[in-house]
């Protein structure tokens, strides 16, 4: 098969074991920078020209698309779907997943553990307090709708930091989602990565001292950790609501079991393989083989 790898910069650690497993699996494995492409829409012939050549030979994408890029990226997987070639991550549910408030809709009618969350438009004075109250605040979680890798999101620890840091970001015409802080969590969360509809490999990520935020982008650090059964059926839970067959799920540990934060439509590979041993670049091209062997791609979904 040839496989391309969806990715704006080809030196990243995910970027280069995924094409170093789709050449050890005996594919053809190529890089392909989506910022670079050109979508060409004509009636009934969809195709996306790449370095002023037409890219028309691919069985399967692996979209490495950045949160900056979201709609330009969804727009040539997109394409992609429209010429019948497989991909491992749908437009649709990256761009669902990418949307914090919306994914936890749909999280939500799916029946999945989520922390307490309000959103409110630019609420006034009594309202930023209600929705304090409505989470049961103070400490809460104060999150932008657009934030990513931990940037954008603060922990208010008194009523009056809270509603500062809630009027701030309304100041400046951004929205936000106010959230329960989970206290017995103590910094630490889950991520599951799931392809195909199974865990392949799950760390606990701890927060750098002093930081709440367990993202290993913002100098925390991750073991491999054993998933109870009730967490390992929320992470597919979650994955499979938002129509993701390749994700990480991100999950802490509550006194009322696994709540889901977010589910990353484009996880990075490097935390999970060193903590894990496991190749999970392996398994995401396993898993394309698999589907494209029993022709249930199902590679139509714009």
């Amino acid at each position: 098969m040839r496989i391309a790898i969806l990715s704006a910069n080809p030196n990243l650690y995910s970027t280069k074991r995924l094409l170093e497993a789709a050449n050890q699996r005996g594919h053809e494995g190529v890089i392909v920078n989506h910022l670079n492409c050109h979508v060409m829409i004509e009636g009934g012939k969809p195709s996306v020209l790449y370095e002023g050549q037409e890219l028309d030979s691919f069985d399967a994408i692996v979209p490495r698309i950045g949160a900056s890029v979201t709609d330009y990226g969804c727009a040539v997987v997109r394409q992609f779907e429209m010429m019948r070639v497989f991909t491992t991550a749908k437009s649709q549910a990256i761009t669902r997943s990418r949307n914090k408030l919306r994914s936890l809709q749909v999280l939500s009618k799916a029946g999945v553990g989520l922390p307490k969350t309000v959103f409110a438009n630019h609420p006034k004075n009594g309202d930023v307090m209600q929705l304090i109250k409505l989470v049961g605040g103070p400490p809460v979680v104060i999150k932008l709708l657009e934030g990513t890798q931990g940037i954008g999101v603060v922990l208010a620890e008194t009523t009056k930091a809270a509603k500062s840091t809630i009027e701030a970001f309304y100041g400046l015409k951004k929205h936000v989602l106010v959230q329960e802080f989970i206290a017995e969590a103590r910094g630490s969360d889950i991520r599951a990565f799931v392809v195909g509809g199974r865990v392949v490999g799950a760390i606990k990520r701890q927060g750098a001292e002093g930081d709440f935020r367990s993202n290993i982008h913002r100098g925390g650090n991750a073991v491999a950790v054993q998933l109870t059964p009730h967490e390992e059926q929320t992470a597919i839970a979650a994955a499979r609501a938002l129509g993701l067959k390749v994700a990480g799920v991100d999950m802490l540990r509550s006194d009322r079991g696994p709540l889901v934060l977010e589910v990353n439509s484009s996880p990075g590979l490097e935390g999970i393989e060193h903590a894990t041993s496991s190749d999970v670049a392996a398994e995401i091209i396993a898993y394309i083989e698999d589907k494209i062997r029993t022709d249930e791609g199902d590679t139509v979904g714009v």
